[in-house]
């Protein structure tokens, strides 16, 4: 042993001692604090018998938008950080409790039943019956709590409790949903908008002027009746409307139509559910304005076959250009059988044994940093080493350890292109000849034989294992080969032979995508013709090489004057074989 070796063995001893010594006090301490009784102050004694009022609690209104969970406020994530207990309306609230710390109480509000003033009364008393149990209550309203809501009958509720309160405005759908469809509420020469709520409500219509936009809100159950008063009212007949179901989501459907046809174009559309209708001239903007509708992905239900543990970057990318992902677990990763290959390793690794260390998935970057927080290391035991990713994403969970690698593929970012730029061994330049390869136990032999060609000595260690998770249910297994997925994504080979494995072939209409030329391979040889592949191999790239493959897809059927459908709409007899 060199004597900077030694010295790095005496830190890495003196380190763990350090820690051991640490961990014996905090134990000791601990123990010390169960076991001896606490002073409690005389004064505080002497009143621990009469009986304390537990004070009120506070709540906060918050409005989470019409659906688009992007839309919350950066002041109402803040709150949700910090609530004891969150009042709910139904499942469509679900994604913001992703911000509630754990453990927090979470109170389903929708079983009010009634009519609109029943069930206001019931949640007002549902709030007012949780703020008195728990100190820092969150009330979740869709769209704006104070319009059209029943944020302001709750608040009041309160304040007659005694209960404090503080309202964090939303995105209301009232301009929200408009917007999402591409029509602008104002415009020049069209400058006066009415909002009208038709629940319960016998409006009179006739005071409204014929070229002012209106707004409708929950008027579908009412619509004929509304679109003749409105034509009685003055209207014309062909003043354009726009109605809009599923607002602000990836399930977001308009139908665009005039007063004296909308009710048949809403049957015609199939569309069902609360929509948010629109009445002007300025409907006639969608046609040049939309631009949620119209992304290349809208509306495609694209399966994402994954690992159990990383959802990722992959499902945001998909979702930003207007995809409903659902990811499918197909791979589970676990420690390895026999630990004592990576203990040994980690040892090794510490007394000096390697001049490199090679990353090929952020997998191995996990597996052994879990390993080091085992052993009490940190990034220092990597002092003097070479260390090498095989690509982007792999950089960065080295990053993250504060740690720049030192060789980054130039061109293609796998095995193959590691080898390409790695540098041969050198026995002047070089003190040791041997490589750490901390990888999967599926793993090709590329990188391997590759840096043995080169003179390296490479210790193959099997740092995790990656295992075939369990079928998923019935109805997405039937899906995938029915064809109701518009696209599957792979990510990785292992994820298409799993995915085959445990769900079978996806149809022939649906569009694949791969994240490189070794997924496409593996793809290939499975019977599947793939029609997109990353530039390069990243979550992100596959979501654009996909989104471009959509748009492309989009423009060829607006030129060729046929209407615009999803791959699952659309199918074929059988997939080219490539």
């Amino acid at each position: 042993m060199t004597p900077a070796q030694s010295t790095t063995a005496k830190k890495t001893s003196r380190t763990r001692t350090r820690a051991k010594a640490d961990v014996s006090s905090a134990k000791t301490a601990a123990t010390a604090a169960s076991t001896t009784p606490q002073k409690v102050p005389a004064k505080a004694a002497a009143t621990s018998t009469v009986k304390q009022t537990r004070p009120l609690g506070h709540v906060t209104f918050v409005g989470v938008g019409p659906g688009d969970p992007s839309l919350l406020t950066l002041a109402g994530r803040d709150v949700l950080a910090n609530a004891d207990a969150v009042v709910v309306e139904g499942p469509e609230h679900d994604a913001f409790l992703a911000y509630c710390r754990p453990g927090v109480e979470v109170i389903d509000g929708s079983g009010a039943e009634g009519s609109r003033a029943l069930k206001v009364a019931a949640r007002a008393r549902l709030v007012v019956k949780t703020a008195k149990s728990a100190a820092n209550v969150v009330r979740l309203l869709t769209g704006d709590p104070f319009t059209f809501s029943s944020g302001a009958e709750e608040a009041a509720a309160c304040r007659k409790a005694g209960i404090s309160f503080n309202v964090i405005p939303g995105v209301s759908e009232v301009s929200a949903v408009p917007t999402y469809a591409g029509i602008p509420l104002t415009m020049k020469g069209d400058r006066e908008v009415t909002v009208l709520d038709l629940a319960e409500a016998k409006l009179d219509l006739t005071r409204l002027h014929p070229k002012q936009t209106l707004v409708l809100l929950n008027a579908t159950d009412v619509l004929k009746e509304t679109v003749a008063a409105l034509i009685e009212a003055g209207f014309d007949a062909t003043t354009p409307v726009a109605a809009t179901v599923g607002g602000t989501t990836t399930s977001q459907i308009s139908a665009v139509g005039t007063l004296e046809t909308i009710v048949a174009d809403l049957r015609a559309a199939k569309m069902t559910g609360e929509a948010v209708i629109v009445v002007g001239a300025v409907v006639e903007q969608r046609e040049a304005l939309s631009w949620f509708e119209t992304k290349p992905l809208f509306g495609w239900r694209i399966l994402v076959p994954r690992t159990k543990d990383q959802a990722g970057p992959l499902m945001d990318r998909l979702r930003r250009y207007g995809a409903m992902p659902e990811e499918v677990p197909t791979i589970s990763v676990e420690p390895p059988r026999n630990p004592q290959q990576m203990d040994k390793a980690i040892r090794g690794l510490v007394e000096g044994r390697y001049e490199w260390v090679a990353f090929t998935s952020v997998n191995a970057v996990k597996a052994v940093r879990e390993k080091f927080d085992e052993y009490g290391l940190d990034a220092r035991a990597f002092s003097g080493l070479k260390i090498a990713a095989v690509g982007d994403k792999t950089s960065e969970a080295i990053g993250a350890w504060g740690i720049r690698p030192d060789l980054v593929p130039s061109g293609e970012q796998s095995a193959a292109g590691l080898v390409e730029d790695w540098p041969p061994f050198d026995e002047v330049l070089d003190p040791i000849n041997r490589v750490f390869l901390p990888r999967a136990d599926i793993a090709t032999e590329t990188l391997v034989a590759g840096l043995t060609d080169l003179g390296w000595e490479v210790d193959d260690v099997t740092a995790y294992r990656t295992v075939r998770a369990a079928p998923p249910p019935a109805p997405t297994r039937e899906a995938i080969k029915s064809g109701k997925f518009d696209a599957v994504v792979f990510t990785s080979s292992s994820t298409v032979r799993n995915l085959v494995g445990i769900a079978g072939k996806p149809h022939a209409s649906t569009v694949i995508a791969v994240i490189g030329p070794a997924t496409l391979k593996t793809a290939e040889e499975h019977g599947l013709r793939v029609d997109a592949m990353a530039d390069s191999p990243s979550a992100e790239e596959l979501a654009d090489a996909l989104a471009r493959f959509g748009a492309d897809r989009r423009d060829t059927m607006i030129e060729a004057g046929e209407p615009v459908t999803r791959p699952s709409e659309r199918r074929s007899g059988s997939r080219r074989k490539s």
